[in-house]
């Protein structure tokens, strides 16, 4: 049994906004209470004094090399942050843009906003979309700006980063999200069906990372976060350049975090279940609801019939999730708090990555 680190007296808990900086602590029999904020109680020390092995101190990391002491909302705050976000212009990338808009940050979005490939099911993105994710993004009083870019142009993602790191000061945070999805049985696809999802999911996002990073280095901080899929941790029976890609962007992720480290700069995935946006917003996604459960497809599936279908699977009971159930865990990747968090995947997906090892 691990001996307590220390245990506080803890005087009445109450709901009401505790006194500045003063919060209690509970660590003991190997079971850690967490910060228990106490009127009157000192502020949180997990060693009241310099802890020594063999006579030699424990090292401590430098204070940028640390999440810091605890304090309140340090996994959500964003104030005077600068991020951008791929795939702004709807679905998850509007909803982690506007998540943290909410949270304090300034928010540039870039999105190529029309016509990517034939090999996307889902209807473009229209510059109306993007601008209307800007008008959100500055309804919660920060400054948002838009901008038009093919993620597959390294090129444009360049002069982007220029631009914003010219205008804003600083590049904080980068979310790479943009992708396209194609459902095609391997051997009926077209050149496109597989090239063209494949370079602009996992070449777009390597694009991203190589094109903003080196803004980030200089600074010695950053965050860059990229959308993989639950389809990246498992094959997708006629879906199978969409799964390779995602499958891909973890291996990225994994690879730009290890040589990103001595920068001071995380890298994480954010791996979502399936989500309802415009990307899965077609007949096609729906039947493979049915197929997807081994069970044939009416002829033509409604919403509600593949969420019926989906539902009785799924732990939290949902057919899918929504882009406002992605975002927060987007934040607080880019906290402070997430500070010696990196080369991690975060799945949200209501429970169907609990089917998976």
């Amino acid at each position: 049994m691990q001996n307590p680190i220390e245990i506080e007296r803890l005087e009445s808990v109450d709901t009401e906004e505790p006194q500045a900086g003063r919060r209690s602590v509970l660590v003991g029999a190997g079971l850690m209470a967490g910060a228990m904020v106490a009127r009157g109680a000192a502020a949180a020390t997990f060693d009241s004094a310099p802890a020594t092995v063999n006579g030699g101190a424990m090292p401590k990391p430098p204070s940028d090399r640390t999440a810091g002491e605890i304090r309140k909302g340090r996994g959500s705050a964003l104030d005077g942050k600068v991020a951008v976000v791929t795939g702004g212009a709807r679905g998850i990338g509007r909803a982690i843009a506007l998540e943290y808009a909410a949270n304090g940050a300034d928010v540039v979005v870039i999105d190529i906003a029309g016509f990517v490939s034939p090999a996307s099911d889902a209807a473009p993105a229209t510059p109306e979309d993007l601008a209307e994710t800007v008008r959100q993004i500055e309804a919660f009083g920060r400054r948002g700006e838009a901008i038009k870019a093919d993620i597959r142009r390294i090129d444009q993602l360049r002069a982007a980063a220029d631009r914003i790191d010219r205008d804003y000061g600083k590049i904080d945070i980068v979310v790479a999200d943009a992708a396209i999805q194609r459902w095609k049985p391997l051997l009926e696809m077209a050149d496109s069906d597989w090239n063209d999802v494949i370079d602009n999911n996992v070449n777009g996002t390597a694009n991203t990372i190589r094109a903003f990073a080196p803004k980030m280095v200089p600074r010695g901080k950053g965050r860059l976060i990229v959308l993989s899929s639950m389809q990246g941790k498992h094959g997708t029976k006629d879906g199978s350049s969409y799964s390779a890609s995602k499958w891909a962007i973890i291996g990225l992720m994994k690879s730009a975090a290890l040589e990103l480290g001595k920068y001071n700069i995380t890298v994480n995935a954010v791996i979502p279940g399936l989500v309802d946006t415009p990307l899965t917003r077609y007949e096609k996604r729906l039947t493979e609801s049915f197929a997807e459960q081994g069970h044939p497809p009416p002829e033509h599936p409604t919403p509600q019939q593949a969420w019926d279908e989906r539902k009785p699977t799924v732990p939290m009971q949902v057919g899918w999730l929504q882009p406002e159930d992605i975002a927060p865990v987007a934040v607080f990747l880019a906290s402070d708090a997430a500070a010696m968090v990196t080369g991690a995947e975060y799945e949200v997906t209501g429970g169907d990555s609990a089917k998976d090892i």
